[in-house]
């Protein structure tokens, strides 16, 4: 038997939070003495110890942890997974929070210079879709202009019509006044026109369709509308963050904590999408938000031939290091055609820049 002061030393926890979690019936002594009062722990009890400091170092709160511990292994991890999808769904959040009140905040402090003569933003950008190396036909679009960016990735006999369809049904927006406010209502009323298209021209079919990730430019915001397994990434101050969520069977199961992102990439299903712009049912509800633009922000919209055969890393990188929107696209492009090309790829990057005087 151990001593709690030896114990607390072999666990790596403290005399006060052996006795709180005693109290709390989530780590009970092997033994108390009945004269003294002082509380012995078995060897055997270590793991569990071990695994309470873990499991609180990692932030959950006491009934999570008395869970995980009444759990057996396997049963174990999959909680202890779904515990962090959690946080960082919920970190997400906060971030995004974050920096809207970082960008209210600095706003508050502008000069009045600043104030009466802002600066005028504009996009730079390029577009491109490859067939890759083994697929016989592109079903890819990627489309990129002044207000409009946007990537669809079609599947099934008339995927490509299907994918040229819903990106050519949002064309007008590139040149339409914007309103001056409800941008994401036009962008939502522009999806479900091109949902129509997308019906019209599969004829009908349940096995074709197209994802869709698009861009609309306001002129000091970006409006996203996405569907499908297509994505978005936002480069930032050297960090790149993704900002659409995969509308995917495995990205279900990563969410609920029954999938690791490693196990998600050689999934059977990996490929399976539970929302899309497809040729016959109702039309799917796409994601649909606002996102604020800095200047020197880089923005990359692209088809699963890039992510699912390039690492986040390696995009990262690639991303960086280009001096301009076109040498990024190329770049990219290659490495996924460097990888083996299994799939078609389509890549558009946009800087956001300070518009000549």
């Amino acid at each position: 038997m151990l001593t709690i002061g030896a114990f607390a030393r072999a666990c790596r926890l403290t005399p006060k939070a052996l006795r709180l979690y005693d109290e709390l019936e989530l780590l009970r002594p092997a033994r108390v003495d009945p004269d003294t009062g002082y509380r012995y722990y078995a060897a055997g009890q270590l793991e569990q110890a071990r695994l309470v400091a873990w499991l609180r170092r990692l932030g959950m709160p006491l009934a999570g942890i008395r869970r995980v511990c009444a759990l057996d292994h396997a049963s174990a991890a999959r909680e202890i997974r779904a515990y962090w999808a959690r946080v960082e769904r919920e970190t997400a959040v906060r971030r995004d929070l974050a920096a809207f009140l970082v960008d209210h905040l600095t706003a508050g402090h502008l000069t009045e210079e600043q104030r009466k003569d802002p600066a005028m933003l504009e996009l730079r950008y390029f577009a491109h879709s490859d067939p890759g190396r083994v697929r016989p036909a592109n079903q890819d679009t990627a489309y990129a202009g002044a207000r409009l960016l946007a990537v669809a990735d079609g599947f099934g006999p008339a995927g490509g019509p299907a994918s040229g369809a819903a990106v050519e049904a949002l064309r007008h927006l590139d040149t339409e006044e914007m309103p001056a406010g409800g941008v994401l209502n036009l962008l939502e009323d522009a999806v479900r026109g091109a949902a129509q298209a997308v019906r019209d021209a599969a004829d009908g079919s349940e096995e074709a369709g197209t994802t869709l990730t698009a861009l609309l430019w306001t002129g000091s915001r970006l409006a996203l509308v996405h569907i499908g397994d297509s994505r978005a990434y936002l480069l930032r101050d050297g960090e790149l963050f993704r900002i659409t969520h995969d509308h995917t069977v495995v990205q279900s199961m990563i969410d609920e904590g029954r999938l690791t992102p490693e196990e998600a990439g050689a999934h059977p299903q990996r490929a399976m999408l539970l929302k899309a712009l497809t040729g016959s049912g109702p039309g799917a509800h796409p994601d649909l938000r606002l996102h604020d633009a800095l200047p020197g922000d880089r923005y990359l919209l692209c088809s699963d031939g890039l992510s699912a055969v390039v690492a986040e890393d390696r995009v990262h990188g690639l991303l960086a290091a280009a001096p301009a929107p076109d040498r990024a696209v190329r770049s990219l492009v290659d490495a996924a055609n460097a990888a083996g090309g299994p799939d078609n790829v389509s890549c558009v990057v946009a800087d956001v820049v300070e518009a000549a005087a």
